[in-house]
């Protein structure tokens, strides 16, 4: 039985938690992301809410994404 690449795909979930101090600061955490994707992900929110003075990247930022192409080619004999 094939694994449906859907299903594999919406088991993952992305998290974005905000963490809002007394004195103002906030801070973000991405949860569910492999590699610089997180970057893309909170990109139009440090955008809007305002200066990023400190960024910490975790573990999963250095890791690759797992990404499967499948790919077919054809060979026409025919040809010289």
């Amino acid at each position: 039985m094939e694994k449906n690449k859907e299903s594999d795909i919406m088991k993952k979930q992305t998290k974005l938690k905000f963490t809002i101090r007394q004195d103002g600061l906030v801070s973000e955490e991405v949860i569910g992301v492999v590699g610089n994707a997180c970057q893309d992900l909170t990109k139009l929110i440090e955008e809007r809410i305002g200066e990023v003075t400190y960024v910490e990247t975790k573990p999963e930022f250095y890791q690759q994404q797992n990404i499967q192409t499948d790919v077919t080619l054809q060979h026409n004999q025919d040809q010289t």
